[in-house]
């Protein structure tokens, strides 16, 4: 990780009589925590998972940046904490079991992520972001040190609002450009990377930059012209690799670097990319986080929408509506806008939040447990989700704005379980750091300081698109919003369809007893006749086996490759002996 505070914390430790043997952000965590203890996790800004060993009070203190950019997984039983960057690290430990969490899985089948603290494994946990845990006489404490809080003021201006934004995402991208090496940008030509490159080029006018695109042969899925134009504008050198649908020899090898399964098909293209531009560059910029602070996802402006269409239209039309939608057809293009009609409509009688759930999950409760028919009766898969959501309604800054509450919710649950998991493994797996300025936290805080009557509007991200919009070409303001997609409907219908017959045939299904086999194969049969685009939850099924198979079936082999080396004190991350004037926590004396 990074601590990309560091420098101004290390001045104000010296200050206070610290002197420092390294020029590192581990050693000024170590001298932080000397000053402050547990309180030293509330100064930090940046991306980490770290463990720091108070050798003299026999402590140990675990945390998670507060955005969760960096995962960090745990196990405790009878006494001991173990704990590792990967999941597959705690799986060396004969003790420790590999058998899956039924809940857990059932929860990734719902939202496609595994969400924390849980995950796939049973015994094996997870921090959750903004989390800190202290081991200590055999016990496990878990606090959460920050968390994203209602501001005492909100910006209620809109010249107001701009400037903090524009001067906080302006500054956040200052903080991730420090480095020794050239930096590179995912750039996909939409409003949140093509954002990030154009302010890098703002506050570092002369230094040389890198951008990055992948482009599809499927037209509606490609952003390559538009980023094109930014790369012009900003002057970086640019490279282009077109994405085909030869990429079932790489999903093995993604999902045993993925510990757990997740059925985000961008996985696939955020590895390579990752691997693109590792070709150049060592470190990479992405604009992961845009959407969930300045609402840039569809399902925010159909709340808003939401609200209109239950004031104006009458319960009996709406349940009558919601049960004609299912004859609405799925389209093959980017956006889907059949697809998303019909399900706008199918939750039309709901209220809010099982409106919002209803959007996020890719399985109903009654069809989850129809698919998972081990699932004990009393586990509820969307608890979780429905518990925050409500809790962000009922909250007096958001809920009156219901797509800041869903945003609040994505902010917690999707992005880090989802977008942020899949961008740090996937890049790690190409040997490629990757840094995410949207995912700031003093970036957040200032957007959460803003009402959020400023933040929404007409279309989506409006906040954003008035800050950035005299800095950016017009064409990237004016094209629809397209994500970071693969023509995945596409491809289980063609080039990945042997790969799917493989890992859900029936004998396969049979044999793991875990799913119902009759609705895996209506499912398959439906996709394939082109009835219904169930393409994210054939992936789910796809992902899960795959995951079952480099965990289970191929483990033997498969731990070999993981290397466990001996830890050694070093200079930059021990707790050693000494005072302040030799350099050394005073928590290795206590």
């Amino acid at each position: 990780g990074e601590i990309y505070n560091y420098r101004q914390l290390r001045a104000r430790l010296e200050a206070k009589g610290h002197r420092f043997r390294s020029r590192s952000d581990g050693e000024t965590i170590l001298h932080l925590y000397e000053e402050e203890g547990d309180g030293c996790l509330e100064h930090l800004e940046g991306m980490f998972g770290f463990a720091l060993w108070d050798r003299a009070r026999r402590r140990l203190l675990l945390a998670r940046d507060p955005l969760g950019i960096k995962p960090l997984y745990y196990r405790e039983q009878n006494g001991r904490l173990a704990f590792a960057s990967e999941a597959k690290a705690l799986l060396l430990d004969p003790a420790c079991p590999r058998d899956p969490d039924l809940p857990a899985l059932a929860a990734y089948l719902a939202f496609l992520y595994v969400p924390s603290p849980a995950t796939a494994f049973a015994g094996v946990r997870k921090l959750a972001p903004g989390q800190g845990l202290v081991f200590e006489e055999g016990r496990a404490r878990l606090w959460e040190y920050w968390r994203p809080e209602p501001a005492a003021r909100l910006v209620s201006t809109t010249a107001e609002a701009e400037h903090r934004v524009l001067a906080a995402l302006a500054d956040s991208v200052d903080r991730h450009l420090v480095s020794d090496v050239p930096l590179g940008v995912f750039l996909s030509g939409g409003l949140d990377s093509s954002s990030i490159v154009t302010l890098m080029r703002r506050v570092a006018p002369s230094a040389p930059i890198r951008t990055f695109t992948l482009d599809f042969e499927e037209a509606s899925f490609g952003e390559a012209a538009s980023a094109r134009a930014v790369a012009q504008a900003v002057g970086s050198d640019h490279r282009e690799l077109v994405v085909r649908p030869q990429v079932a020899e790489v999903l093995p090898t993604l999902a045993w670097h993925l510990d757990e399964p997740l059925a985000d098909s961008s996985l696939v293209i955020t590895h390579l990319i990752a691997r693109l531009a590792r070709e150049d560059v060592t470190v990479a910029l992405s604009g992961i986080g845009g959407d969930e602070l300045f609402l840039g996802y569809p399902r925010y402006l159909g709340l808003r929408l939401a609200g209109h269409y239950t004031r104006l239209v009458p319960a009996p039309l709406r349940r009558g509506l919601a049960r004609a939608a299912g004859w609405l057809p799925d389209s093959a293009r980017s956006t889907d806008p059949t697809g998303r009609l019909r399900r706008f409509l199918e939750a039309g009688p709901l209220d809010t939040a099982a409106r919002y759930l209803t959007w996020i999950s890719f399985w109903s409760e009654p069809a989850l447990r129809e698919l998972l028919p081990a699932l004990p009766g009393e586990d509820d898969p969307f608890a979780d989700h429905r518990e925050r959501l409500l809790r962000a309604l009922a909250d007096g800054t958001t809920g009156a704005h219901p797509a800041g509450a869903a945003a609040a919710l994505d902010l917690s649950t999707y992005l880090p379980d989802d977008l942020l998991m899949l961008g740090d493994k996937m890049t790690m797996a190409a040997s490629l750091e990757v840094r995410v300025p949207f995912c700031d936290r003093r970036l957040v805080e200032v957007v959460g300081s803003i009402d959020p009557k400023l933040r929404s509007g007409p279309g989506l991200k409006p906040l954003l698109r008035r800050v950035m919009g005299p800095l950016l070409p017009p064409a990237i303001l004016r094209q629809p919003k397209r994500g970071f997609m693969v023509p995945l409907s596409r491809w289980l219908r063609g080039p990945l369809a042997e790969m799917a017959g493989d890992l859900l045939s029936e004998p396969v299904l049979r044999r793991r007893g875990l799913l119902a086999v009759p609705t895996v194969r209506r499912l398959i049969a439906d996709h394939n006749a082109g009835r219904r685009n169930h393409a994210d939850r054939l992936f789910a099924l796809m992902m899960l086996e795959l995951w079952q198979r480099a965990f289970w079936d191929e483990w033997p082999e498969r731990r070999r490759a993981v290397s466990c080396r001996r830890w050694r004190p070093t200079a930059a991350r021990r707790a050693s002996s000494g005072s302040k004037a030799a350099g050394w926590p005073r928590a290795a004396t206590r």
